[in-house]
Formats: C-alpha cells, structure tokens, sequence
C-alpha cells in the first residue's frame, strides 16, 4: 500500500463537510417545504426527525465498521447512499418520497466518525490530535458556511436546488476520496465479527428515544405516546446496555465509560449539543419573524441564513488556535475553557437578542466556544481508547450530541407552544424563557466541568 497523500487530511476535511451542508437543509427549508409538499409545518418538521432518527441508527454502526479493514469503501457506500437521498429529494413527488431522501441523508451523521478513524491510521503521529481536532468541528464550521448557501439558493430559485447543490457537492466529495485516501484495505485492522444484536437494539433503543423526545411537543408530554415510546426506549436500551457488557466483540465497548476522560466527553458532548440547537433554532426564527411580534427582524429566506456564518468564523477561528494551544493547555482544561465561552454567548444571547448585530455576535462567540470545546472531546476519547475502538467511540460521541440536539430542539419547541400568541408566532417571552434555558444548560456544563478539573487537581496534589 502506497504512503498516504500529504492532502489527505484536507480531503477528509472535505468529505465531512457533507454533514454539515446536509445538515443545513433541514430549519431553514421547513416553511418552504410546507408550502410547496401542501403540508402542515408540523408535518414538514419530519424533514428533521426522520433525518434525525436514520442518523441516530446509522452513525454507530458506520463508527464500528470504521474499527475494520474497510474505511474507504465504507465511507464511499455511505456517500453514495447520501448521494441518492439528495437527488431523491430533489425530484421527490410527494412528501413520502421526500422522506425517503431525507433518511437516506442521514448516514451524513456518520461521516466524521469514519474520517477520523482514516485520519487515526493513516496521518503522521505527530499530527493526528491536530487532524481529528480539524474534522471534529468540520460540522461546525460548515454550517455557517452551509446555511447562508441554502438561503441563497432557496431564495433565488426554490429548495429543490438547494438539493440538487447537496448532491453535486457529494458527487465532488466522492471523488476527492476515490483520488486521495489510501487504495485497499486496512491491514492493520481486527476483523471480528459485528455485533447485529447490538446494532439492532441500538438502533431500535435510539431510534424510538430521539422519536418520543422531537414528537412530544406535537403529542402532549403527558401523552400515552410519548409516555410509552420514552419508557419502551428506555427499557431496550437498558436490555442493550446487559447485552454490550456481556459481549466479547461489542458495538460499542461501554467499559471504556469508566475511563473519566471519556465520561467527561459524552456527558459534555449532551449537554452541550441542546445548549448549541436551540442557539441555532431560536435564532433562525428571530431572524426570519415579523417585525410585528416585537423581536423579529423580518429577514427573507435569503438573508437569514447569513446569521449563521459568524458561528462558522468563530469556530474556524477556533480551532486554529486550539492547534497552536494544544502543546501547551491540557484537553481537560480545553473542554471547561470551551465550555465557559459557550455559557458567555448564550448568556448574551438571552440577554441581548433585539438587534441584528447582537444575534451575530452572539454566533460569533458560540462559535469560538463550540470550536474548542469539539476539539477537545474526540481528541480526549482518542487519547483514552484503543485505536481499534476509536470509531466506534467517537461515533458514539457524536450520538450523543445528535441526542442532546434533539432534546434541546424538542424542550424549545415546548416552550415556544406553551407561548404562542393569536397571530401563531411565538411571544417575546417564549423567545427569551428559550434563550435563558439555553445560557443555563452551557453554565450547568461549565461549572461540572470546573468542579471536575478542580477536583482532580486537588486528588493529585494530595498523593
């Protein structure tokens, strides 16, 4: 096998940003959709569960199968599958063949995990934890780059562009890939067998999660519906979790939890993925109001998706100072240090959302906080696991943020109904309580994670 390509990190930077131009696609386009499917906006918004739920299955499996020999091809499989979503979505006749688009788009939430075990193998030592940091926050960064290209694009024409842009961007990434990662298989890999048992209750367990937490706004969280599927989640994942320990090839290797590191990372990475989605949610529908609810801002479909970009300045910015700070500043003093930046823009946000100029400097600085703090959490699970368990690991990891994701979009949502004004917008209360949780999760992150540095020093000054 030849030595890899001195390019290889810039491609695999490329290939992950499928996942953010992807992930684009989904709040901005929801009223457009409505409108040209001739459906209601509550049924548009299964553009984003079903989107969320095929991810949510998808990514650890993707991340497990990374562990093997078969990196290229399977990142090649999955870009293909993306592909054929996106021109489904473009062409897609009815809402249900629309849907069908959607899901396959959601093995885009797999993507990074499978380039940062390429990256795990083949990049020089020396530069891996400066490579993984990179393609960590690839999403981030992207979708600031990639909202104000939907705007454009559904502004000026309509969101079957925007599709037909995902997928010619796709077609790009497949062969910048095919050009540039390494030629065969990963001789250095395990082959074990794949845990289908795992996988199935994983899928199943999460799949049903993610469905109850984004469909209880619309049920009722009282609801038999929401109730049942929460407590049906619950109990296969808990059956899940009995089978992975007992397992001697797991999906996912549960045991490396106890590795304070790892735990450190998961727990950040919910926390802080609610805390990022309802930044983004809200203000994208700040935004893109009437001026006539006392906070809107009345920007067309165009514009508003440049309220974005700053977030994907502030996280590139980000990164890059990570990479120069990194010989330097511990990881487990990056996260917390992420994590306050992020707890100081959604505490701006909250408290200064009625001009346009506060929303993006609020992104701004969400960015740089998200850029460290994403940085820091596969850099930490690299360096805790083994490198046969990498994939898996941090596929898990991106799970978890997707769910924290869902869940701060899902509270937000109840929020925002419980505030609804006559006109069917949301008050300037709603808007602000929604704000306010958002800043309150990113201090709770914060203040664990500087009680745990805290105590840590404490427990090695005392040996």
């Amino acid at each position: 096998m030849s030595s890899p390509s001195p390019r290889l990190v810039p491609a695999l930077v490329y290939a992950a940003l499928s996942t953010a131009i992807v992930s684009s696609l989904g709040m901005l386009l929801v009223p457009s959709i409505a409108v040209e499917m001739n459906v209601p906006v509550s049924t548009a918004q299964w553009m984003l569960t079903i989107n969320l739920l095929a991810g949510a299955i998808a990514t650890p499996v993707m991340g497990r199968l990374s562990d093997g020999p078969h990196k290229k091809q399977l990142l090649l499989v999955a870009l293909s599958l993306i592909l054929i979503g996106s021109i489904i979505a473009a062409v897609a006749p009815n809402f249900t063949i629309f849907l069908i688009g959607r899901a396959l788009q959601g093995l885009s939430y797999g993507i990074v995990p499978v380039t940062i075990s390429l990256a795990r193998r083949y990049v020089p030592a020396t530069k891996v934890q400066a490579s993984i940091s990179s393609l960590s926050v690839t999403v981030a960064t992207g979708i600031g780059i990639g909202y104000p290209l939907t705007g454009i694009i559904a502004g000026l024409f309509d969101f079957r562009f925007a599709f037909w842009f995902a997928a010619l961007f796709v077609v790009t990434a497949i062969a910048v890939v095919v050009r540039i990662v390494p030629q065969g298989p990963d001789v250095q890999a395990p082959r074990v067998p794949f845990d289908g048992t795992g996988a199935s209750l994983l899928g199943l367990g999460l799949g049903t999660l993610l469905l109850g937490i984004s469909e209880g706004p619309s049920w009722g969280w009282g609801s038999p519906w929401t109730i049942g599927t929460i407590v049906f989640a619950a109990v296969v994942l808990w059956v899940w979790v009995r089978c992975e320990l007992g397992s001697e090839h797991p999906l996912i290797n549960l045991r490396v939890f106890k590795t304070p590191e790892v735990l450190l990372a998961n727990l950040t990475a919910i926390g802080l993925g609610a805390a990022l989605y309802i930044g983004l949610s809200i203000s994208s529908l700040v935004a893109q109001a009437p001026a006539s609810t006392g906070y809107g801002m009345a920007l067309p479909v165009f514009w508003a998706g440049f309220v974005m970009f700053p977030l994907s300045v502030g996280s590139f910015a980000a990164n890059r100072l990570v990479r120069r700070l990194a010989r330097h500043i511990s990881l487990t003093t990056l996260l917390p240090v992420g994590a306050a930046i992020m707890a100081i823009a959604g505490t701006m946000l909250w408290l200064f959302h009625d001009e346009l100029w506060e929303i993006l400097v609020g992104m701004l600085v969400f960015g740089l906080g998200m850029g460290a703090s994403y940085a820091a959490m596969p850099a930490l699970i690299a360096r805790s696991v083994a490198t046969e368990e990498l994939g898996s690991s941090v596929s898990f990891n991106q799970v978890l943020r997707t769910i924290g994701s869902s869940f701060g979009t899902a509270v937000a949502a109840a929020i925002l109904a419980a505030h609804t004004s006559a006109d069917l917008h949301a008050t300037n209360t709603g808007i602000t309580q929604t704000f306010a949780l958002g800043a309150a999760l990113c201090v709770i992150v914060c203040v664990a994670l500087f009680a745990h540095a805290l105590s840590g020093r404490f427990r090695a000054n005392g040996r």
